[in-house]
């Protein structure tokens, strides 16, 4: 029967689909970030077109929102479990918070020897105002139908149950994370430390905890994995050309400075 038969010197060389993550995680997908809305088309692209042999995720974020990594790293899982297809993560400068949740979608993780991984914490940063407004003469009023309704106002003086109260909701979102790492990394973990406490760890020391499984680039590994003809096929996220075109000063200044403090955490 016609197509039964293949000939040696004709067979395709394997493709591994490489998805490129990059930016910021945040459900407001703007320039240089990172959201389940605007990945999925892409996820089940890099899955299902050309029936690659494995997908790689090729990782530089330093985190952001824990939903919008959760929902990510579980469409990632869905998929792969699905067609019963390899994920291997590659970090370029930073896989940490969401950033490393991503990661731990894959079934192994390299690094660079200057990658940071880690930081399994949650986190929670603002200002608080109360004594400049005072200074100014400016009356706060706010009124509202129950009482925990404002809590944590940045212009008014913070009170020790809205604080006890936020650390309760990010004890129960860090308990999400610590679970998410111990049921895909298992094992693999290092025993013995505390790797839950935030720490962030650089290259060989996150293999060492057992947060990664070697020291490795993308296209010198998946050689090694699928053969030196391997064919590598990149997508990735592009901004739509409007965006791009005529961007949005006040919108893009907003975000990029966003996106900078949450770089800069790492030194990026």
């Amino acid at each position: 029967m016609p197509g039964r038969f293949r000939l040696p010197f004709l067979s395709r060389a394997p493709r591994v689909t490489v998805l490129r993550l990059r930016g910021v995680i945040s459900a407001n997908a703007g320039p240089g970030s990172l959201s389940h809305e605007a990945l999925a088309p892409l996820v089940e692209r890099a899955f299902r077109k050309g029936k690659p042999a494995a997908v790689a995720l090729a990782i530089n974020s330093p985190g952001g929102s824990p939903v919008q990594s959760s929902l990510i790293a579980a469409h990632i899982r869905r998929l792969a479990d699905e067609l019963s297809m390899p994920v291997h993560a590659f970090v370029e400068d930073v896989a940490a918070s969401g950033g490393y949740w991503l990661a731990t979608a894959a079934d192994d993780i390299w690094v660079d020897e200057s990658s940071i991984t880690g930081s399994i914490g949650v986190i929670s940063a603002g200002f608080g105002f109360p004594e400049l407004l005072s200074r100014a003469g400016i009356e706060r009023r706010v009124h509202t139908a129950g009482e925990d309704k404002s809590i944590l106002d940045p212009f008014r003086p913070e009170r020790d149950e809205d604080v006890a109260r936020l650390k309760a909701i990010q004890a129960r979102i860090h308990d999400a994370f610590k679970a998410q790492v111990l049921a895909r990394r298992g094992d693999r973990l290092d025993s013995g430390r505390d790797l839950f406490t935030g720490e962030i760890f650089v290259g060989t020391e996150g293999v060492e905890a057992g947060l990664a499984d070697g020291i490795g680039h993308a296209r010198t590994k998946l050689r090694e994995l699928y053969g030196k003809n391997v064919q590598l096929r990149t997508i990735a996220m592009k901004r739509p050309l409007l965006q791009r075109l005529v961007p949005s000063v006040a919108a893009g200044a907003m975000a990029d400075i966003e996106s900078r403090a949450a770089w800069a955490r790492f030194g990026l």
